[in-house]
């Protein structure tokens, strides 16, 4: 999918929500434990309770592969079923790979040639040769982590190395690497001041945000500092709304909350 696909169905249905499919069999409604694959069951009815909602789903890997190979067919059937009944679509592998040369390449070939996800999240620590692998692939995102929302970012992320905070640093370097244009960022909703200034430095970028709802962060902050001509911003919520009930209306709850965003959205962009 090109970006201009995505600004396309995110003008068409007045949202640029992304929907974290973080699914933990232990807080889904236990009828569907009873169920052949429980994970996707969920999935799917999430799923078709909110496609006209959202112009994103973003699985994140290891709630997948903590239940082994059964838990990776359920990723697999989840992304198939995406892409054949709802394939405007945009999809994030919320993998956070990142290794050097070759091995990236086969990284990148598990996602978009096998799985077939739009888009990909990679950590930048190793540098171009652990990045550009995924850039090489034609319509298909590498979504980098930049500023992310956890406690811990200010560890390294927010330093200053050469009179620079680090992850100015990363967003300057990234832009010159072979194939950036294919490069979106992650930048965490808790961190809404800091827009301003990553805006500075890529203001065409797509961002990914993470943070709104259960972290804390404020839809409105994102967008005052965040958002582009193009909008530019991807809002991700994951258990503010696949949890919002544990029962059997566990998929018309999950519309209910993902509507207050959306509303929210079609608010902003209507300004």
């Amino acid at each position: 999918m090109t970006t201009r696909q995505l600004t396309e169905q995110i003008q068409q249905k007045k949202s640029f929500l992304c929907i974290g499919l973080d699914v933990d069999l232990t807080k889904i409604p236990s009828h569907l434990l009873a169920t052949e694959d429980p994970i996707f069951e969920f999935n799917k009815a999430i799923i078709d309770a909110t496609h006209d909602l959202c112009v994103s789903y973003k699985p994140n890997t290891a709630f997948y592969e903590a239940y082994g190979i059964k838990g990776w067919q359920s990723l697999e059937k989840t992304i198939q079923y995406i892409n054949d009944k709802y394939p405007e679509i945009f999809t994030i592998a919320d993998a956070k790979r990142g290794d050097i040369g070759n091995t990236s390449t086969r990284y990148a070939k598990a996602f978009f040639e096998d799985l077939n996800f739009d888009s990909v999240t990679v950590a930048p620590y190793m540098g171009k040769d652990s990045v550009e692998p995924f850039l090489a692939f034609e319509n298909k995102h590498t979504i980098m982590l930049a500023l992310t929302s956890n406690e811990g970012a200010f560890d390294f992320q927010t330093l200053e190395a050469n009179g620079q905070e680090v992850y100015k640093t990363v967003l300057e370097t990234s832009k010159n690497w072979k194939n950036s244009q294919n490069l979106m960022y992650v930048v965490g909703a808790t961190k809404a001041e800091y827009f301003s200034e990553i805006r500075k430095i890529v203001p065409e970028s797509f961002l990914l945000v993470p943070g709104v709802g259960a972290q804390g962060g404020s839809l409105a902050e994102v967008c005052k500092y965040g958002m582009n001509p193009n909008v530019g911003l991807l809002i991700n919520s994951s258990r503010g709304i696949i949890y919002a009930s544990n029962g059997t209306d566990f998929a018309q709850k999950a519309r209910e909350e993902a509507l207050k965003l959306q509303v929210e959205m079609e608010e902003i962009l209507n300004v």
